[in-house]
């Protein structure tokens, strides 16, 4: 990857059109942890072509911005973690069961009824598209295994350890297939980890260590403190962080500009770069550039800027399309600033 200083870059998904997603359902509920196919505006045989038509207005979307690392939008996802969770062996969407969320409310989520298991690419397609529509460095997001573990009822395994190892090993063939099929960036979503630090550090980081086993390609991992449309209450820090620094993970995606984080942090994750979101999304009014270049300049007290992406706290699912472009100009715009201060 070829990338300039303080290159740009969203978390993973995009503000998906309101022609193929009724987005009022969307931002009316948790986000769906089985299928929710009644979200879609657009008729079962024309789905997969509009999801398409979609997925271009994203990715042109994000370098009409000039973003430097382009993402799908997840367009095709109707949430972060159900579009892979679903697609695997082992889980009965069609009779689910219920898990709480983490705001402690009790959702809908798969049940697993037998070993979890990867029998075909996800993700693997989409990526495909991606690369053949972009000639800028891409990335693309896979929820992580502690997360579904956490987003499923267990009628299978003998604990939530063992189903969360199981994942692991799912999602670690999707990495490599991602990384082989022209992915430059390999981001794992673990907001789960922030949510419930203690089974966090009991399995779910052995469950993120299994899932990057092996993986050469860049990695990254995103922990957050949950959709800023859904999650309104910021706590003053993280709940599990400094446990990242031993992962062999390459890159640790992290949100300050909501919550206003104190970026001491930054020194428990020496020698790894880090996604600095400096995007508030419980606002839908844009940043001017020098605001966001302010919020990145906290960081450079606690890290070198080579070792710092500049983001948005979480993903911009739901935001307004026309909100979504400014704050990505915005990014693009501090970019330009802080390159010229520092020469």
């Amino acid at each position: 990857m070829s990338l300039p200083l303080l290159p740009t870059s969203l978390v993973g998904s995009y503000a998906q059109p309101d022609w193929i997603i009724d987005r009022a359902k969307l931002a009316g509920r948790f986000p769906p942890r089985v299928r929710a196919k009644e979200l879609w505006r657009v008729a079962p045989e024309f789905l997969a072509q509009a999801q398409d038509d979609a997925t271009l207005l994203a990715i042109r979307a994000q370098e009409d911005a000039g973003l430097d690392v382009v993402t799908d939008g997840e367009i095709r996802r109707e949430s972060y973690s159900n579009h892979f969770a679903t697609a695997l062996d082992g889980v009965d969407v069609d009779n689910p069961g219920t898990a709480l969320d983490r705001s402690g409310h009790p959702n809908p989520v798969p049940r697993i009824t037998g070993p979890i298991r990867r029998t075909r690419p996800v993700e693997v397609d989409d990526v495909r598209f991606l690369r053949a529509h972009t000639d800028r460095t891409v990335k693309m997001t896979v929820p992580g295994p502690f997360t579904m573990s956490q987003q499923a009822q267990n009628d299978h395994y003998p604990d939530a350890e063992a189903a969360a190892m199981d994942y692991a090993v799912a999602v670690n063939a999707e990495i490599r297939a991602l990384h082989e099929a022209g992915a430059d960036v390999v981001q794992i979503d673990e907001p789960y980890m922030q949510a419930r630090p203690d089974a966090a550090r009991a399995y779910g980081l052995a469950a993120l260590n299994a899932a990057l086993d092996g993986v050469t390609g860049t990695t990254a991992v995103h922990i957050c403190f949950g959709y800023a449309a859904i999650i309104h209450e910021r706590p003053e820090g993280y709940s599990f962080l400094p446990e990242l620094a031993g992962c062999p993970v390459d890159q640790v995606s992290i949100e300050t500009a909501q919550s206003g984080l104190d970026l001491g942090v930054l020194a428990d994750l020496a020698g790894k770069t880090i996604i600095l979101g400096v995007i508030d999304l419980s606002d839908p009014a844009v940043e001017t550039a020098e605001v966001v270049a302010g919020r990145v300049r906290r960081a450079f007290a606690h890290t070198a800027p080579e070792n710092l992406v500049i983001s948005t706290d979480c993903g911009m699912k739901y935001l307004p399309r026309d909100s979504a472009e400014g704050k990505m100009r915005a990014m693009s715009g501090a970019a330009a600033l802080l390159r010229a201060e520092l020469g």
